[in-house]
């Protein structure tokens, strides 16, 4: 996607990564009572009526256009409690949004981010216990375990109740783990991007986002449109670039300077050189001409493999 050949990537060989990393910029929400599987079944993209305790869930919060406004990790902690983390600058106004769709039903939504610790495991921090699939889930005493998409090395979820963070110790830099949230090609949504993808941009559907057998959501026909009706025209891919490249900016293609073709959704600095970054792309776009980001003039970019293959149909 730019003048400079592949070769002059940088290179970091993300297998020499391991260890614990506090995920400050993550927050919990806890959906509690009788009824909080069957609200959230019927609020966000995944099936949460079935959803077992050996496992966890990718998620999407939607408008009625289909557009995200929040995205989640969710697990069962037991019948009647629900976790589910997302970006911290998103947590108050999602659990507002929510909390005006519970109505009479039994459960409860709360800021829990004060009772838990989250942290990063990545390499050989991962437990050996912890079942090799995206999205298991394993308990491990008082530690809850949750298996995510690999970014060239394995990493995982914990959480602990807050007064057991003490102990942990966290020997990997925030800004390694950020970087590997964008090579895993999975980002999870934050405040500047609110509303400008539906799930399937971000390739949602093919990381275990969505589910198309569940009964209805917000935004669920339009989602499902998009899916059957062959118009998905956007899709997530990674990319690099020299310089500095942030959450909300446009990227442009050389035939056409007015309009852009495309968002970035996630970014980090690559630790050898320059950044990587998660842009929600037209797939008209990967035609070999160049990108560039944040205007016609901007930073090139360069684009990377996806460390999934795309689900075409369901």
């Amino acid at each position: 996607m730019s003048d400079t050949p592949s070769s002059t990537l940088p290179v970091f060989d993300a297998e020499m990564l391991a260890g614990l990393v506090r995920l400050e910029h993550w927050g919990v929400i806890r959906a509690q009572g009788a009824d909080a599987a069957a609200f959230l079944h019927g609020q966000l993209t995944q099936d949460f009526l079935l959803l077992g305790t050996g496992e966890a869930r990718l998620a999407a919060f939607c408008s009625a256009k289909g557009r995200m406004q929040a995205s989640f990790i969710a697990w069962k902690r037991s019948p009647e409690e629900i976790l589910l983390v997302c970006s911290r600058d998103l947590l108050a106004v999602t659990l507002k949004r929510l909390s005006m769709f519970v109505l009479r039903a039994k459960c409860k939504l709360s800021d829990a981010s004060g009772d838990f610790a989250l942290f990063g495991a990545v390499g050989i921090a991962v437990p050996a216990e912890l079942p090799n699939t995206t999205w298991a889930r394993a308990e491990s005493g008082v530690q809850s375990w949750i298996r995510l998409p690999e970014a060239g090395v394995a990493r995982a979820l914990l959480c602990v109740s807050a007064s057991d963070a003490d102990g942990i110790e966290t020997t990997l830099a925030p800004a390694l783990w950020q970087w590997l949230e964008v090579r895993s090609g999975v980002p999870m949504l934050s405040a500047p991007v609110v509303e400008e993808f539906v799930p399937q941009m971000l390739n949602y559907e093919s990381v275990g986002g969505v589910n198309f057998k569940k009964g209805c959501y917000p935004g669920q026909e339009v989602v499902a449109r998009s899916q059957y009706r062959g118009a998905l025209k956007r899709r997530g891919q990674i990319f690099h670039a020299q310089e500095p490249v942030s959450v909300g900016q446009e990227v442009f293609h050389a035939s056409d300077a007015q309009q852009p073709c495309g968002m970035v959704a996630a970014a980090a600095p690559h630790p050898v050189q320059g950044w990587d970054a998660i842009v929600s792309l037209q797939t008209s776009a990967l035609d070999g001409q160049t990108l560039t980001v944040g205007s016609p003039a901007g930073p090139r970019l360069e684009l990377l493999p996806l460390p999934y293959e795309l689900l075409q149909d369901v």
